[in-house]
């Protein structure tokens, strides 16, 4: 039962990206880590810490910046702290978190392997690189603590998980997709040109993919909300809008799944109802 691992790098547009695969029985993960004037944008995870090694170790890094806590994110932070003696930064809210030993499903650890504890410090509302100052934008959803990051000199900004793929099917049984679209607003409302995803990698057409996106959450949004109020289930609405099955469902034991799309709206919309 072993994994297939690969990595590649490339530069697009002045950003170092190093880009690590892992695939198992029709289930296929990539994840990206960006370097730009001294700033690292998040960490990678621990079962390709070998493949990232080189990578990290080219680069001039003066500081590691993560968008958010999850393993595939953080998995070679403490690698960056002890051996290469890197100052980490990332949201207050899972600062804690991140001292512990790892606590998540057996399936991720199988994926994205098992991550050390790492002692990061809280990063504040801006970051500065040696020829640039950077927003932190706070774009929860996808996590509690989820960060995207705006090079305001370039005009770059890093997203982290916030887009992945503009046509949503399955998402972790925790993230609320209206506070996505919020996200998505947000982080609409600031300049930029260049879109650097931790999943996709660079979004040639970055603005209007995460216009796309937008629009289509917000079309998903009226259509659930639509079914809801015919009086149809969170499973007859799932069964309606996701027919099809997905491996990562049945891998994850249901933890990724389309249903968790429906019950976060119209949770949502019912909070709403009683408020």
């Amino acid at each position: 039962m072993l994994l297939k691992k690969d990595f590649t790098q490339k530069t697009i547009n002045g950003v170092n990206m190093g880009n690590g695969t892992v695939s198992f029985r029709g289930v296929k993960l990539n994840v990206h880590s960006f370097f730009i004037d001294g700033v690292l944008i998040d960490a990678g995870a621990k079962s390709l810490e070998k493949l990232f090694q080189p990578f990290f170790k080219q680069l001039a890094i003066e500081k590691v910046v993560m968008t958010h806590f999850h393993e595939d994110h953080t998995g070679c932070a403490a690698f960056l702290q002890e051996k290469l003696q890197l100052p980490l930064f990332m949201s207050e809210i899972k600062l804690d978190y991140c001292t512990m030993k790892a606590d998540y499903p057996l399936y991720r650890q199988f994926f994205w392997g098992k991550r050390k504890p790492f002692h990061a410090e809280p990063i504040g509302e801006t970051i500065h690189s040696s020829n640039a100052e950077w927003k932190v934008i706070k774009t929860p959803g996808h996590a509690i603590d989820h960060l995207a990051f705006l090079n305001k000199e370039t005009g770059q900004l890093f997203t982290g998980d916030l887009y992945c793929q503009e046509k949503t099917k399955v998402v972790l049984k925790e993230e609320n997709v209206p506070v996505i679209i919020n996200s998505l607003k947000e982080v609409l409302t600031y300049d930029f040109e260049d879109v650097f995803c931790s999943h996709a990698g660079y979004l040639s057409d970055g603005r209007n993919s995460l216009k796309r996106k937008l629009d289509y959450l917000l079309d998903l949004e009226g259509n659930i909300l639509k079914l809801y109020d015919e009086g149809k289930s969170t499973e007859e609405i799932t069964a309606t809008l996701f027919p099809k099955k997905y491996p990562i469902t049945v891998f994850s034991s249901g933890e990724w799944h389309s249903g968790h799309i429906i019950q976060s709206i119209i949770q949502q919309h019912d909070k709403k109802l009683i408020s």
